[in-house]
């Protein structure tokens, strides 16, 4: 169990240092919003390339938090019925659904979206706008972003089968695991 808990926390790690990212691109995405509505109604100038720079840290915020925030729990469930189950219950469940649903729908759009970014790479696809951004890189963040949260399903498989054995304890609030 052991190694499996290391590859768990190494899974963790790596969402930890993207969730970082992301908190940090939700700064500079309203740094860049305000800087391009002040330049544009100050000074009557703008730029396509700022307006989607804006809408790919959008995209990176949306597809690469998704993992980070199911690292800490902070996802969004239906709790009527879960919380009524013991913490066993909870546990299975947990695994259960990441086990059936989670990780095969993040693995089969990630497939499925594989192709999207690589037309777009292979054309070297720009935007159609005046000033606008190359576009393949903002598509690899869709598989990218599917692939993170299948690992991340991995992680919480290994930390509730670690849990159901009495390897470990789960930390309700961050879904860290303590020994």
């Amino acid at each position: 169990m052991r190694p499996l808990l290391a590859v768990s926390n190494a899974i963790d790690a790596l969402n930890e240092k993207i969730g970082y990212v992301c908190n940090i691109l939700v700064l500079l995405a309203c740094l860049v919003s305000a800087a391009n509505a002040m330049i544009r109604y100050a000074f009557s100038n703008s730029s396509n390339g700022w307006l989607e720079l804006q809408w790919y840290m959008f995209a990176i915020l949306v597809m690469f938090g998704a993992s980070y925030t199911f690292k800490r729990n902070e996802h969004v469930r239906v709790e009527i019925f879960y919380l009524t189950l013991s913490e066993r219950g909870q546990l299975w469940l947990d695994m259960i659904g990441t086990l059936c649903f989670l990780i095969p729908s993040c693995l089969l759009l990630a497939y499925l979206s594989w192709p999207f970014f690589m037309q777009a790479y292979n054309v070297g696809e720009m935007s159609g706008n005046a000033g606008g951004l190359i576009r393949w890189p903002i598509k690899f963040v869709i598989p990218a972003g599917f692939v993170l949260l299948a690992l991340q399903g991995v992680s919480e498989v290994i930390k509730r089968i670690a849990a159901l054995q009495g390897y470990v304890t789960i930390d309700a609030k961050y879904e860290r695991p303590t020994q």
